[in-house]
């Protein structure tokens, strides 16, 4: 009897997490219109099995946003300005970085970061508009769009992910609420870094 009511209890939450939950959870920020959107990166992992689209307005200029996409990465590159306590549990070594770092401000495909187990490749640069990394198994790609526009910048996360085991598939569903955390923290970090230079 407890399993059968668990098992219920199990099911009817996972019912309200995807009718309900699932898709602002992922598309947090974004309009109807940029969730649904092709955007550039996106080629790079074709029949993606779980996308998500986070975005954000900046009021800043995209040069001013662009610095701090371009040397994000584990130190000594300038961390990825979310929580980094919890990043560093996993063994990132991050470091959020509270200015730019010239060192890192000229991105070319085929630069490389490791996070955790995943390699991630630059697969993408267009200076102040996109910027692609896809991890070296092919099953991940994040895009950053920039869009100027009369407020100054919309920054879109774009996260695509092949998912090709059923063990992989279910691992996902919790961290699909995980990231949600993690990166709304990284597009506020980024926008509080732009605004606060451009206003000093």
């Amino acid at each position: 009897m407890r399993l059968r009511t668990a098992a219920l209890a199990t099911f009817a939450l996972g019912l309200v997490y995807a009718r309900a939950l699932r898709k602002p959870i992922l598309n947090w920020g974004a309009t109807e219109a940029e969730a649904s959107a092709q955007l550039p990166g996106d080629e790079l992992l074709a029949g993606a099995d779980g996308v998500s689209t986070r975005a954000i307005d900046i009021a800043a200029p995209p040069a001013a946003v662009w610095p701090w996409l371009a040397q994000m990465g584990p130190a000594p590159r300038g961390g990825a300005y979310t929580y980094d306590w919890i990043e560093n549990l996993m063994g990132l070594n991050m470091h959020s970085a509270d200015r730019v770092l010239p060192e890192f401000q000229s991105p070319q495909v085929g630069d490389s970061i490791a996070l955790g187990a995943n390699r991630m490749l630059l697969a993408r640069v267009e200076p102040e508009r996109v910027l692609t990394w896809l991890s070296e198994d092919g099953n991940w790609a994040w895009t950053f769009v920039l869009e100027p526009n009369d407020r100054g910048t919309r920054l879109i996360s774009r996260n695509r992910f092949r998912l090709p085991t059923l063990v992989s598939r279910i691992g996902m569903l919790p961290m699909e609420p995980g990231s949600l955390v993690m990166e709304r923290k990284m597009l506020q970090g980024i926008r509080q870094r732009a605004e606060r230079d451009r206003s000093g």
